[in-house]
């Protein structure tokens, strides 16, 4: 094997991808910085114990673990920024009122999230911590519309789910309970026939209910109406719904849907959830309200938030590469103060090392050019 080889989901960013992806890092956390979010920078690495607390076994098992040489102790490369965030909200803040972070960063996969992802995402994520109402929820769901505007969608489609129904229905009997990981695998693939063998066992209410909601997904005005007519008079879907209808009615989203099949993060999200689509197929944000968290640190806190791959996100992003400018090689104070201010100004300009460089600088398509006396911005030949 080729020892300039990667491993498999592992992969080089290369000028132009790093570019784009560095020029949305910068754009999102300004944006952010906008509404009041503060920058955190968490370690990379954490106690193993610390960083899967309260998270379930899916980001366990996309946790890679060593063991540290200094303590003996089990340590974890972060597969998730957002536990981290919360740990600094309960732990190490500790402030009262509300909290908003921010962050960006690299994460590691065991395993890709989904066919052809890559292993080591670079996300970028809002969270906002200490207040339970939905006013919280709108934010989010306002800066994760802005970000993808930001990056370049035009028309992001939001696909809202809500965990608390399924949640209800299950609490109403200890068998459905007991079989939870299967019929919620039934209800993520909509796969009827599984889902129907596995829920004969339980009451008639309970059984068309779980298998109606395989059918609540589309437009949000007619799945929250069959939602009612179909799903048991329980208080707490009631209050699921309406919560859903008053968020799609505040999302400035240009296309908004309901899946109430749609587990995704079931074990982590504790109400509301959210993916955000562009003109690709997979999802380019997911976030939701996830309010269990701050418990296992100490300190339970209401929280809700968002976390983007920059580097799918990146891919959809038109902006226009720079067009650099080649300085030659001169001693001339006139010319580095030309050099200087176009930099200040914002532009890149390449400064010719020898008179006889060639290389990269084939590819300057603008020079510096002494005319008249004065040096000057002309087209490359």
């Amino acid at each position: 094997m080729s020892r300039w080889l990667l491993p498999e989901g592992i992969a080089d960013v290369l000028p132009d991808e790093a570019l784009r992806i560095e020029t949305l890092r910068r754009s999102l956390l300004d944006l952010y910085r906008g509404y009041g979010y503060q920058q955190v920078i968490p370690p990379l690495i954490e106690y193993l114990e610390s960083l899967l607390t309260g998270t379930g076994r899916d980001l366990d098992l996309r946790t890679f673990k060593l063991t540290d040489q200094l303590s003996g102790r089990q340590l974890g490369l972060r597969a998730d920024i957002t536990p981290q965030t919360a740990r600094i909200d309960a732990h190490i803040l500790n402030r009262a009122g509300v909290v908003r972070l921010c962050y960006a960063g690299a994460v590691l996969h065991t395993r890709p999230a989904q066919p052809l992802a890559a292993r080591e995402p670079l996300q970028v994520g809002a969270e906002l911590y200490g207040f339970a109402g939905l006013a919280a929820d709108a934010e989010i769901q306002r800066l994760a519309v802005e970000s993808l505007h930001a990056a370049g969608v035009a028309r992001p489609h939001f696909d809202l789910g809500h965990t608390g129904i399924t949640r209800a229905l299950l609490a109403t009997d200890p068998r459905a309970a007991a079989r939870s990981d299967e019929i919620l695998a039934a209800l993520g693939a909509k796969d009827v026939p599984e889902l129907r063998q596995l829920c004969a066992p339980l009451a008639s209410e309970l059984r068309q209910a779980l298998l109606a909601l395989t059918r609540l997904h589309g437009p949000l005005p007619e799945v929250l109406a069959a939602a009612r007519r179909h799903l048991p008079p329980l208080a707490a879907i009631a209050q699921a719904l309406a919560d859903l209808e008053q968020l799609a009615r505040e999302l400035e989203a240009d296309e908004t849907t309901v899946d109430l099949s749609d587990l995704h993060g079931y074990r982590y999200y504790t109400g509301v959830n959210f993916a955000a689509y562009g003109d690709a197929s997979g999802a380019l944000l997911r976030g939701g309200r996830y309010d269990d968290i701050g418990r296992a640190f100490g300190r339970a806190r209401p929280a809700t938030g968002f976390s983007i791959d920059m580097r799918e996100l990146s891919r959809g992003n038109g902006a226009a590469p720079p067009r650099p400018i080649l300085a030659p090689c001169v001693d001339d104070p006139a010319l580095r103060a030309a050099v200087a201010r176009l930099r200040s100004g914002g532009e890149v300009v390449v400064q010719q090392l020898a008179a006889d460089q060639a290389c990269e600088i084939d590819l300057v398509p603008r020079e510096l050019r002494r005319i008249d006396g004065q040096w000057r911005v002309i087209e490359r030949a």
